[in-house]
């Protein structure tokens, strides 16, 4: 069985063959081809006051790429505001100051194990890719401009991922920390060969905008109705960023996965601050529980932009095992191939007795 870590990933790992290979994927989870299960969450109090312990789980299963893959996160979350708004980070929990965020291929043909991974390469790749297919087959094909609210670890990955599906001239990104946002722009234009500038308010970077990304860690919306100009294409990382006005009130609306939220397991009467009744009233009272998916889109049963000015959405509402099938298949192929990554015998995971 082959071990990956972050550094073989990013070695491995490019964003048009993460494109592709999901593109595939929700092909076939729009024919009935592929399978997931929703996301899990086991919830327990953290170690201070304002965190908590979680525990979360998601698969997915390929069956025409002979695999399946579960991918677990084991998590200490922080909970706070900036500018009265609510924030969550991930806290370095682990020894050394790690995170704790694993992935496991099998094959379902053998239904050995094939590959473990660490999943921080992996995951804001995963995000961005999706999100550039929401833009590959909903925006406008002469889309020059992008406005991208965000310059985090999410934010970075959703610029090569929109210049793979669309020809942009310019990126303008905002983030409210004005030294943070001015060494992203420079960094990302430099690592990426792309014309990404900062500008100095979030109506800057939409103003004329063809293409608006958020790609923010806000708990609570970024995104104002009145930014909704038409022929523009909206996407996000998570779906608290974009309003639900907004999202019904856009001509074409598609959602990432009909589940509006992760199943939540708590403890100690615990409740987490996006379960039952953030989420799940998010998706009843918008309606959005009944908007199509990515996979019903990319499978031909969802409409697709049929003019220039049509406003269309992609809303991101949880992420699935499935992304994390596509993209570790993908991984153990390239790894095999080209001898990257640890060993360690097949015979350590498996046994001679049935359980």
């Amino acid at each position: 069985m082959i071990l990956l870590n972050n550094d073989d990933i990013r070695s491995l790992l490019t964003v048009p063959e993460c494109i592709e290979v999901l593109e595939s994927a929700y092909t076939e989870l729009g024919n009935g081809e592929a399978a997931l299960r929703d996301r899990a969450d086991l919830v327990s109090p953290g170690v201070k006051d304002d965190t908590m312990y979680i525990l979360k789980s998601m698969d997915g299963l390929i069956p025409n790429a002979g695999v399946c893959c579960v991918r677990i996160t084991s998590d200490m979350h922080h909970f706070y505001e900036v500018n009265g708004q609510p924030r969550r980070s991930k806290l370095p929990a682990a020894p050394n100051d790690r995170y704790t965020g694993l992935g496991v291929l099998l094959s379902t043909e053998t239904t050995e194990p094939l590959m473990m991974f660490t999943d921080g390469a992996i995951n804001p790749s995963r995000v961005a890719a999706t999100t550039a297919l929401g833009i590959k087959h909903l925006a406008r094909e002469n889309s020059k401009t992008v406005g991208l609210l965000g310059c985090g670890k999410q934010a970075d990955k959703q610029i090569p991922a929109v210049a793979a599906v669309r020809d942009v001239d310019i990126i303008k990104c905002y983030s409210p920390t004005g030294q943070n946002r001015t060494k992203f722009a420079r960094e990302t234009s430099e690592k990426y060969g792309v014309n990404v500038v900062d500008v100095n308010t979030p109506e800057e970077a939409v103003d004329g905008a063809d293409i608006i990304l958020c790609a923010t860690n806000a708990r609570s919306t970024v995104f104002k109705p009145e930014w909704a100009k038409p022929g523009v294409h909206i996407g996000c990382i998570t779906q608290f960023e974009i309003p639900p006005q907004t999202v019904m009130a856009a001509d074409i609306a598609i959602v990432h996965t009909a589940a509006a939220e992760p199943i939540f397991t708590t403890t100690h009467g615990l409740e987490h601050p996006e379960q039952t009744g953030k989420n799940q009233s998010f998706a009843e009272e918008s309606g959005t529980a009944d908007l199509p998916t990515l996979g019903e889109l990319l499978a031909g049963n969802a409409k697709k932009r049929e003019n220039d000015e049509q406003v269309t959405i992609y809303l991101n509402t949880v992420g699935i095992g499935l992304q994390f099938t596509a993209v570790a298949a993908l991984l153990y192929k390239k790894a095999v191939e080209q001898g990257v990554g640890n060993t360690i015998p097949t015979d350590w995971l498996t046994q001679g007795e049935m359980s």
